[in-house]
């Protein structure tokens, strides 16, 4: 272990030596902790907590071969990672205050990433083993004589196999109760790989001490985030879903053994013995009974029933000896089971193991009905799910924060430091269900555009609220999308093609001479019409819609306002002369 393998950057002078804390930093990457230096240097016994770590992984991906936890885990996966589209994740920089020169370097790095990890065509996999294992490890291959080229390889560690190692020194600064406190300080940090795994099985073997010392730059580690209540071990989304897993298969085994034993009809045999002595009388019924009984062996590991005679007959039969004088060799029968089709145990330990895998049940419903749904019918389950993979999501973009820093610390792009200042304000977008996300926003305009709908028809528009107001508030449109949309309007306003029926009648009227002319002449006759307050009020209905009309009709840019104004008044007239002539 004196040989460190692989590459290290140069780093400035850490905080802990500039400002030095009483309390460790906080780290969540299940680090062993190990008292540095020593007479005879660094003794590393990872037997305790390796072992069990190991074994937890194992025990993990086992989990995962039950179908119900890989239909929860397929779900959660095909969630995250929507693999049909061209681009599955793509690097978000617009919070960068950085030349566009640069935005654009690392935006070529972040792609060479993804083909370095085959990230089109093995996102599923990586995410998936991510998610079992609760724990990521890759290790970064490069050229020692061309650094510059950055990154050549990542090869994936089996997280069995490797450990990250902190070396924590102690020392003494006054000030305790004693005249002198204890504060710990971080010398070392490195990775250890033993190539036969640490989970050995064989306390005889003696502590794990042995590997290849390995520097922290050259390895890469995402974790799940979620440690033991010691903060020492690393645990996996699954966790959580072992003791509802084991009862669950306790159960069904359980089930299935007690089905198999109460399903089948008893028989019960009244064997004719004679005057036989009893001894002999015994004798003669094990013989019998010898003769025609089955025994079934359940197998509880592979869910088999053994029957090695082959016998087609009953479990648990009852044999009775007769003596002479009853009525002969007898065989009656005794019903079965009769509360054998009642499942409410294990489907509530089912929803139980569901709820601990934060899945909605109804997605996992082999009985349910697939539906699109709606928007306005999100349940609350489903809010949760969705906020649960972002989380994931969250937490998953650190492989890409950590493979880009190297990236770009090896190719000379900027330093160590000047990473740290502003990766927390890359962001990473993933490409979700084209079809469920154009459902969302149809609806979500739907609803838009039947508010301000409202709004027009109770005329609180143009009293209490401006166009302009609704435009940006109520159909989210910013000033550029109003511009566009209006320049958009005013070209297509004299196209035929997408006039309506009232525009198109009103170009017709217009070019007859007039449309409000030829409205308003049947109503001027006061011979034919007598003048009634009903005519009276038509009049001036008449003459408010012909004056809107004039006013109206050769303006340049109408608001939309003014355009329902217009419309409505020009529906006025064209009923007025339907009226005339109907009357004619």
């Amino acid at each position: 272990m004196a040989r460190l393998f692989g590459f290290e950057f140069k780093r400035a002078v850490d905080t802990e030596q500039i400002a030095p804390s009483f309390a460790p930093k906080e780290t969540d990457d299940g680090a062993v902790i190990v008292a540095a230096g020593g007479s005879y240097g660094t003794y590393v016994d990872l037997d305790g907590t390796v072992r069990t770590e190991a074994e937890l992984v194992t025990k993990y991906r086992e989990m995962s071969l039950q179908p119900e936890i890989d239909n929860a885990v397929d779900e959660i996966v095909n969630e995250t990672m929507s693999i049909d589209e061209d681009v599955i994740v793509s690097i978000v920089l617009d919070n960068l205050e950085l030349p566009e020169r640069v935005k654009k370097t690392i935006r070529d790095e972040f792609q060479n990433i993804l083909e370095l990890l085959n990230f089109q065509h093995r996102a599923y996999e990586i995410y998936r083993r991510w998610y079992v294992d609760g724990r990521l490890y890759y290790h970064v291959v490069i050229d020692d004589k061309e650094i510059k080229d950055g990154i050549k390889e990542l090869r994936f560690i089996d997280p069995r196999k490797i450990r990250k190692i902190r070396e924590v020194s102690r020392i003494r600064v006054p000030g305790g109760i004693s005249s002198e406190a204890v504060v710990p300080q971080v010398k070392n940090e490195y990775y250890i790989y033993n190539d036969k795994g640490f989970n050995f099985g064989n306390k005889a073997m003696g502590p794990t001490t042995s590997g290849l010392k390995i520097a922290k730059d050259s390895i890469v580690q995402v974790n799940s985030g979620l440690t033991d209540t010691n903060g020492t071990m690393v645990l996996s989304y699954l966790h959580k879903a072992i003791k509802a897993l084991n009862q669950l298969r306790t159960l069904e085994d359980a089930l299935v053994i007690y089905r198999l034993a109460r399903a089948p009809e008893r028989r019960i045999w009244y064997i004719d013995v004679g005057n036989l002595p009893k001894m002999k009388a015994e004798q003669y019924v094990r013989d019998i009974m010898v003769k025609h009984k089955n025994r079934l062996i359940y197998d509880g590991a592979t869910g088999e029933v053994r029957d090695d005679r082959k016998f087609m007959t009953m479990l648990e039969d009852y044999w009775l000896p007769r003596r002479e004088g009853g009525r002969g060799t007898e065989v009656t029968t005794l019903p079965g089971g009769q509360t054998l089709g009642e499942m409410d145990d294990v489907l509530f330990f089912q929803k139980k193991l569901y709820q601990t895998l934060n899945v909605p049940v109804n997605r996992l419903n082999s009985d349910a009905l697939f539906s699109l749904g709606r928007a306005t019918e999100v349940t609350r389950d489903e809010l949760k799910f969705a906020r649960y993979i972002s989380r994931l999501r969250g937490r998953f973009s650190m492989l890409f924060n950590n493979l880009l820093e190297k990236q770009l610390v090896l190719k000379g792009v900027m330093t160590v430091e000047e990473w740290q200042a502003i990766y927390t304000k890359v962001k990473y977008d993933y490409a979700k269900d084209n079809y469920f996300a154009e459902l969302k926003d149809s609806e979500m305009l739907e609803n838009r555009i039947n508010l301000f709908s409202t709004m027009e028809g109770s005329n609180v528009l143009g009293r209490f609220y401006s166009y302009d107001w609704a435009r940006k508030n109520v159909l989210h449109q910013d000033d550029d999308v109003i511009e566009r949309m209006d320049s958009e309007i005013e070209e297509e306003r004299d196209n035929p093609k997408y006039q309506s029926p009232e525009q198109q009648a009103e170009d017709e009227a217009g070019s007859g001479g007039g449309a409000e002319d030829a409205a308003v002449q049947p109503i001027a006759d006061d011979d034919a019409v007598a003048t009634t307050p009903e005519t009276d009020n038509l009049d001036q209905k008449l003459r408010e819609a012909r004056m809107t009309v004039k006013l109206l009709k050769d303006k340049p840019n109408r608001s939309m306002s003014e355009q329902a104004k217009y419309r409505t008044a020009v529906q006025v007239i064209a009923q007025n002369e339907a009226a005339q002539k109907s009357k004619k």
